[in-house]
């Protein structure tokens, strides 16, 4: 998992070695995924976990990174990328949006479902979706004690082109600055499944400022399925999953599950768990689990019965480099009053390494991860 890390340290060193020009700055680009309906969502949800769901939601943004983009800033509703240096081909930039939409959205989904919950019903009612901005141009960086500031008229603009004319709340926005960079046929061919649209807003100091936009619904065809990885089976999708039935009651497997404590008895691996006890329990709780050499965080995301009385357990998983944005899904189905199938299900939207060969031993690496784990889990239920 160290080979990701290394080639977002070779991207940052490439942009640190850039030379300024006369003026102090470098070439940049600069993006703003930014989530439409947060004011109205915050302020009339009526839910107290509305924060820290928004909280969620930058998170998954966060980690929607393809690019090897580095946070400037997080500014309440909006999170500022940037990546020193030359401009991404537009087919990568777009990739990289439709990467960032498609996991948001997923997670939207995925929450809302549990009509029983004020965070599903709020969501219902405000619907939040995301606007993406694009910029590409100059430049100043400043550090200030441990933090990166950047600085410059360019700045001004991705900042005043989330203010703009464009009808409608989710699409990708791309400057003239940016659009410069590419050829009309690499354009035509990267947003071949929507429409690139001309348009241009009035700002002070900035005069008339011309770009062009492309609705990102479209891609909500997708959301009723994962994207096929090129690496992965056909049928499969972007999902891993594991099936054994054990010898215990539904509602007591749940518990286990559920029961952070546990997790180094069973999870393969795991030697330690790290949580706040006041908050065990909860829907929302963090914890971390020392696994091998390394260390994974959960949250705790959703814990649902579906029409059929099937239970489901949700986690999110963070900081999982190669799977970013990744849900572990646990289902629990009785099958008689004594026992029941479990399955473990973990699904992702992407493997983040360019390697085929990396992807390849990762899936299979995880695989075997999954099914020892819930045969460790399946004996630890079998003794209790």
């Amino acid at each position: 998992m160290g080979l990701l890390d290394d080639l977002r340290a070779d991207r940052r060193i490439a942009g640190t070695a850039l030379h300024p020009g006369a003026d102090g700055q470098v070439p940049a680009l600069l993006l703003i995924p930014d989530i439409s309906g947060f004011t109205r969502f915050i302020e009339e949800s009526g839910s107290p976990q509305a924060p820290f769901f928004v909280a969620d939601l930058l998170e998954i943004l966060i980690e929607a990174n393809t690019l090897g983009l580095q946070v400037n800033e997080i500014q309440g509703d909006a999170v500022l990328f940037y990546r020193l240096g030359p401009p991404p081909p537009v087919a990568d930039l777009v990739r990289q949006c439709r990467r960032i939409y498609l996991d948001f959205q997923n997670y939207l989904r995925l929450v809302a479902r549990d009509t029983g919950s004020e965070l599903a019903t709020a969501l219902h009612e405000l619907a939040l979706t995301l606007k993406i901005i694009v910029h590409y141009g100059r430049v100043s960086v400043a550090r200030i004690r441990e933090y990166t500031k950047l600085m410059g008229r360019d700045v001004i603009v991705v900042h005043r082109l989330l203010k703009n004319n464009v009808t409608g709340s989710e699409y990708v926005l791309l400057s003239e600055g940016y659009l410069a960079t590419q050829t009309p046929a690499a354009l035509t061919q990267a947003f071949a499944w929507t429409r690139l649209l001309p348009g241009a807003t009035y700002y002070e100091y900035l005069g008339e400022t011309p770009y062009h936009y492309a609705s990102l619904s479209p891609l909500r065809l997708l959301l009723s399925r994962p994207e096929i990885d090129e690496d992965v089976p056909l049928g499969r999708g972007c999902t891993l999953k594991v099936r054994r039935a054990v010898h215990m009651p539904a509602s007591y497997m749940v518990r286990m599950i559920t029961n952070f404590r546990l997790r180094p008895r069973w999870m393969e691996g795991a030697t330690a768990v790290h949580y706040d006890v006041t908050k065990a329990g909860r829907l929302g709780t963090s914890y971390k689990v020392d696994v091998f050499s390394g260390q994974i965080d959960f949250q705790a995301v959703q814990l649902f019965e579906d029409e059929d009385g099937r239970l489901e357990y949700v986690e999110k998983i963070s900081h999982f480099r190669l799977f970013p944005n990744a849900l572990l899904f646990y289902g629990v189905e009785a099958v008689t009053s004594g026992a029941c199938l479990v399955t473990l299900e973990l699904r992702y939207g992407h493997i983040a390494s360019s390697s085929r060969l990396v992807r390849f031993g990762q899936l299979r690496r995880l695989h075997r991860f999954l099914g020892r784990s819930l045969h460790g889990l399946a004996a630890l239920a079998e003794k209790s």
